[in-house]
């Protein structure tokens, strides 16, 4: 009888010590099913008709960089489809979003782009997808009104499975002095969001002409330089350059006023503005906030 109950007891604790060491060596693996990757790209197509995306097409692999589902928006260009399966492909077998690769070529890393077409696509818009700690796939967006917004459609259809998800957080946005300092040179565009805001490094060596935007408020810092920027009244021989967009030769019946370094003007949607006069160089941020 005591033999009986000792074999039993050894052979419970032979299948225990079996059934542990089984577990020990496997992991439990979540995957993305096709109800999944079709509930990402549907955050993504939302995200683009709330911002009024001109397009974009949306690629959603599994975590080996196979492609689930893909829906092209009207208005893409033809290579669209490949580039957003190359970011999505991207993100999935790096285990990081795209755009971390751009910045690191960006940065000088150039050998990077030796690496095959069909393996990396190392543009801004391929955003991992994340059910807890676990990829399960990846996300990747091309074609929209820019590489930023081809980013955040790509977070927003991750956010759909795993709001939680840290590494589909908001971005931050991060300029280099060098870049900074080249925008202001030439006057340029240092970040748009499409039709919310844009961050403008300007720069004027003259007077410019009257300006009225029926739609966006100018939040303007000066950073170097001094100018005479009259406001309101009226703008003379008004043409419309672009939708919302007026430009003229003067303005009358505006105020006046110097504005110097450190000074902040805003200017709210439908006021015209202009540089009636500069005193040397200026430099200076202008926000565009509608």
């Amino acid at each position: 009888m005591q033999r009986n109950i000792l074999r039993t007891v050894m052979s419970s604790f032979v299948a225990a010590l079996l059934i542990s060491l089984t577990n020990a060596q496997t992991v439990e693996k979540r995957t993305l099913s096709i109800e999944g990757a079709k509930t990402v790209i549907a955050a993504a197509v939302a995200e683009a008709r709330r911002l009024k995306s001109p397009g974009g097409v949306i690629a959603v692999v599994d975590d080996g960089g196979n492609l689930m589902a893909l829906e092209r928006l009207d208005g893409t260009f033809a290579a669209g489809a490949k580039i957003s399966i190359g970011k999505a492909r991207t993100a999935a077998l790096f285990k990081r979003p795209t755009k971390a690769f751009e910045e690191i070529i960006k940065n000088g890393r150039t050998a990077m782009v030796a690496l095959p077409d069909d393996l990396f696509t190392p543009l801004q818009g391929g955003v991992p997808i994340l059910i807890g700690d676990q990829i399960v796939g990846a996300i990747g967006v091309s074609g929209a009104a820019s590489a930023q917004q081809d980013e955040e459609l790509a977070i927003a259809g991750a956010n759909a499975l795993s709001p939680e998800n840290k590494a589909s957080a908001k971005p931050i946005t991060f300029f280099d002095h060098k870049d900074v300092s080249a925008a202001f040179q030439k006057g340029s565009v240092l970040f748009d969001q499409g039709e919310r805001y844009m961050v403008h490094a300007s720069h004027r060596d003259k007077a410019g002409v009257a300006e009225l935007h029926e739609l966006d408020a100018d939040i303007i810092y000066m950073l170097e330089g001094s100018a005479t920027l009259v406001t309101g009244g009226s703008v003379v021989e008004p043409k419309t350059i672009a939708p919302s967009e007026i430009r003229g030769t003067e303005i009358k019946d505006g105020q006046s006023r110097t504005i110097t370094k450190g000074d902040v003007i805003i200017v709210p949607a439908g006021t015209p503005h202009w540089f009636k006069e500069i005193s040397g160089p200026i430099s200076y941020y202008v926000v565009k906030v509608r």
